[in-house]
C-alpha cells in the first residue's frame, strides 16, 4: 500500500478521535459533528469542476474523508472508533449512486 494511502488513514482516525473528544467534552454533540461534516460533503461535490469532469469513483473518493468520519461519529463510542478498515468498508456499504451512474 502507498505510504501516503497510510497517512491519510491515520489522518482520518486522528479526526475522528478529536471529533469524539470534543463530543465527550461536550463542546459539540454528535449531531453537530454530523452538520459540519455533511456540509463539507456537499461542499466537495458542489464543485462544478466534480459535476463535469469527474467520474462517479472520483467524486467519491472526494466525499470518502466526509462519509467516513460521518460513520465513525456515528458509530464511536465515548471512548473508542471502530477500525478504518470496518469504517472503509462501511462507507463502500452505504453510498448511493449519482444521477449520471443510473
Amino acid at each position: 500500500m502507498n505510504v501516503s494511502n497510510l497517512q491519510l488513514q491515520g489522518l482520518y482516525l486522528a479526526i475522528a478521535a478529536i471529533n469524539n473528544a470534543l463530543v465527550a467534552k461536550g463542546l459539540l454533540t454528535r449531531e453537530e459533528v454530523d452538520m459540519a461534516l455533511q456540509r463539507a460533503e456537499q461542499v466537495a461535490l458542489g464543485d462544478d469542476r466534480l459535476a463535469e469532469d469527474m467520474s462517479p469513483a472520483g467524486r467519491d473518493a472526494v466525499a470518502f474523508p466526509a462519509r467516513l468520519l460521518m460513520l465513525a461519529n456515528e458509530s464511536a463510542s465515548d471512548t473508542e472508533i471502530p477500525a478504518f478498515s470496518e469504517l472503509a468498508r462501511m462507507v463502500g456499504q452505504t453510498k448511493g449512486h449519482y444521477a449520471d451512474e443510473l
